[in-house]
């Protein structure tokens, strides 16, 4: 973990796992499913735990979901997946909780937003009912800020205060500002209700890159409580992954997040599971964690003409994600493999050379014949119409080899 500006953050143990402290980062995701549909969720939390979702959120809003959660846990038992599910609150956690203690004991984690526990003198009651049904049970919660939905009478507060002062700042700072001091205040009220430290995790989500990252830089310097990241309302495709890219990158290269959650608007009928692999890909490209061994391709240029090395390399990609789940509990460390699939003859021997295992393809206007290197050595010449197969057979060999 790079470390340039982060304090030691507390560990906070949510289900089997750990956050914070020397833990790796977390994975999150959450299901758009209706809770009350059992079913529905059951199969969406399994799809995302298999896609490499190491903590799940589920939406309980509703009575009817709030008495569906047992039956969500029974059914994940039968199927064997205990990943950790989270409760979602807003508004009524409070009711929910205190009415539905099994839920309340069965939940991994909670999710508390302050701008949606009450207002004017109800919300430190049903605040403190929050805390203390999570004390009961010993479970940890996130007290999670969402520049979206801001306690509004602490901005307003906060506001007027600016306003008086001889040179006010801009308004953007004092939002900053007062999602930080929601977070940090309503930890500080937790403590002093008596949650113990040790169960807080903070989250102060923003849906622009740079009040993200100067939220959390400052957030990070206040609090060694565990931090979650992500960019709220991040959006779609290319735009969701860059954005939520360019603002997690900058913070965690700097130490900052012990979980992490991209929060992408899905594709009509999409998989929910793109937003588990996006994290994973972040992670991964900054070498903070592996997750699948790493494809090295070459863009082309004018020597590479015939897109034969394209099919090939995707071929490659597509092969190594349907083995993973296969390999990940037969090979331990075949994460951090890494192929080249290169096009021509410029940096393809070399690319090749430096990977575990690569082939290098010749350029325009040549016959297939492509030599192939492990570990930096020359083992075989592959020729011919079958070069992607012998190729995914020779990968296959080094796994079984290396990794056993």
């Amino acid at each position: 973990m790079h470390n340039l500006i982060q304090k030691y953050r507390n560990s906070v143990q949510v289900g089997n796992i750990h956050i914070g402290g020397n833990a790796p980062v977390i994975v999150q995701s959450m299901t758009n499913t209706d809770t009350e549909n059992i079913a529905a969720t059951v199969q969406q939390i399994i799809e995302l735990y298999q896609a490499g979702s190491e903590l799940i959120r589920i939406t309980v809003n509703t009575e009817s979901a709030t008495r569906a959660v047992p039956a969500i846990y029974e059914a994940l038992d039968k199927q064997q997946c205990n990943v950790p599910i989270v409760g979602d609150f807003h508004f009524n956690g409070h009711k929910l909780l205190s009415k539905y203690p099994e839920t309340a004991k069965l939940l991994d984690k909670y999710r508390i937003n302050p701008g949606n526990v009450g207002r004017g003198k109800k919300r430190d009651t049903q605040f403190t009912t929050l805390i203390n049904i999570a004390g009961q049970h010993n479970k940890p919660i996130r007290i999670g800020v969402n520049g979206g939905s801001l306690d509004q009478e602490l901005l307003a507060k906060m506001m007027d205060s600016n306003q008086q002062q001889k040179n006010p700042q801009p308004g953007q700072h004092i939002i900053r500002e007062a999602v930080i001091q929601s977070a940090l205040n309503s930890a500080k009220l937790a403590e002093d209700i008596g949650l113990a430290k040790d169960k807080i995790i903070l989250s102060c989500k923003m849906s622009g890159v740079q009040d993200l990252i100067a939220v959390y830089q400052s957030l990070a310097q206040r609090c060694d409580y565990p931090l979650h990241l992500g960019l709220t309302e991040a959006g779609m495709g290319n735009k969701g992954i860059i954005t939520s890219t360019a603002a997690l990158a900058v913070l965690l290269q700097q130490g900052i997040g012990d979980t992490i959650r991209i929060s992408l608007t899905p594709r009509p009928g999409a998989s929910r599971c793109e937003e588990v692999r996006v994290a994973q890909d972040i992670l991964q490209a900054l070498a903070l964690r592996s997750f699948l061994p790493n494809v090295i391709s070459c863009p082309g240029c004018g020597r590479t003409s015939s897109d034969y090395f394209q099919h090939l390399a995707q071929d490659i990609q597509q092969y190594l994600e349907q083995q993973m789940p296969h390999w990940k509990q037969r090979y331990p460390g075949v994460e951090n493999m890494s192929v080249a699939v290169m096009g021509c003859v410029v940096n393809g021997p070399g690319e090749s050379k430096q990977a575990n295992i690569g082939i290098s393809l010749p350029g325009s206007g040549e016959q297939p014949v492509a030599p192939v290197y492990e570990d930096g050595n020359k083992t075989v010449t592959l020729k011919g119409q079958n070069i992607a197969a012998a190729f995914q057979k020779l990968v296959q060999n080094y796994v079984q080899k290396h990794y056993s």
